[in-house]
């Protein structure tokens, strides 16, 4: 029982609505009024702050809902250690990932479900911010984000491949039958890029200030499909990673350039918590990870055994 009011309480965290975390819990309002009421008397303190709706929790609330998160991940990763014993691994796989490497996440996926066909994969795209964050309060159990610029904290990491960048633009564009175009040229051009919130951008960024630029875009986006949605315009070029040459692949008015001077890369990983010992889920992925070289599949730089 105890487990099942700490699930009430951190319900209610996310969800700030009495009947929402009831919903989601599979319960009526007024058993999981309840039942925070029975854990507020097992502990002795106030969790919730009550009133005719959700307010908020009480400072002793949010301490306690910080452990019983870090409980019920222990206590969902006991139940699919013990079950693997009997049927094999289990559960589902909550996998962040962000948008630039989006393009690349079925390499991993593909051969991680086909050993574990009973493993169901939630892939969410999201930033390296909400990456850390989610991996913190347990609510994914990976994630796919740049190891090196802008490094996550408190995690285990494995380097999956190399990302490069290339200038995709319009066949009409005077740049189209180049082998290569300076990053110092591409920023001159009209370009639609992801907004300073993704770290993509502030990846680029950092490597035009390096050679004295700057990046104008005059569209941004959250989003590499609204960059993709005007590249094919043919009114704007785009700065992208190489895996996204998949995606513009069969887009015959479109020409990917090598980005030169500089000659630039980023490491991609994967990225699990720091805690010992490792949830089922996440140690099974890693093992996964370790047996790939993405970077020979998806046409980046090979990366050195693990």
């Amino acid at each position: 029982m105890f487990i099942r009011q700490m699930t009430y309480l951190v319900a209610l965290d996310r969800e700030k609505h009495f009947g929402r975390a009831a919903d989601v819990c599979n319960a009526t309002q007024s058993t999981l009024s309840a039942g925070l009421k029975s854990l507020e008397r097992e502990l002795d303190m106030r969790l919730v702050v009550r009133g005719s709706r959700f307010i908020g929790l009480t400072p002793e609330g949010e301490r306690v809902v910080d452990w019983a998160s870090q409980i019920l991940a222990d206590y969902e990763s006991l139940k699919q250690d013990v079950e693997m014993f009997r049927g094999g691994l289990q559960g589902t796989l909550r996998l962040g990932v962000i948008p630039a490497a989006l393009p690349s996440v079925a390499t991993l996926t593909a051969p991680f479900a086909a050993k574990h066909p009973q493993v169901a994969i939630d892939i969410q795209s999201m930033t390296s911010i909400e990456i850390q964050r989610g991996l913190d309060k347990f609510e994914i159990d990976a994630g796919m984000t740049y190891l090196e610029n802008e490094p996550l904290a408190h995690v285990r990491k494995m380097a999956l491949y190399r990302e490069r960048y290339l200038f995709v633009t319009n066949r009409a564009c005077s740049w189209a039958g180049s082998a290569s175009i300076t990053w110092r040229d591409a920023a001159k051009e009209k370009l639609c890029l992801l907004n300073e919130n993704m770290q993509n951008r502030r990846v680029l960024n950092n490597v035009v200030r390096a050679i004295g630029c700057e990046l104008t875009p005059s569209v941004t986006a959250n989003s590499f499909l609204a960059i993709c949605s005007h590249v094919c315009s043919g009114a704007w070029s785009s700065i992208i990673p190489h895996t996204f040459a998949y995606i513009f692949a069969g887009c015959e008015d479109l020409a990917l350039i090598d980005l030169v001077e500089p000659v630039h890369s980023q490491t991609v990983g994967l990225v699990v918590s720091g805690r010992n010992p490792l949830p089922p889920l996440a140690r099974t992925l890693m093992s996964c990870a370790s047996r790939l070289n993405l970077g020979a599949v998806i046409g980046g730089e090979t990366l050195p055994p693990p």
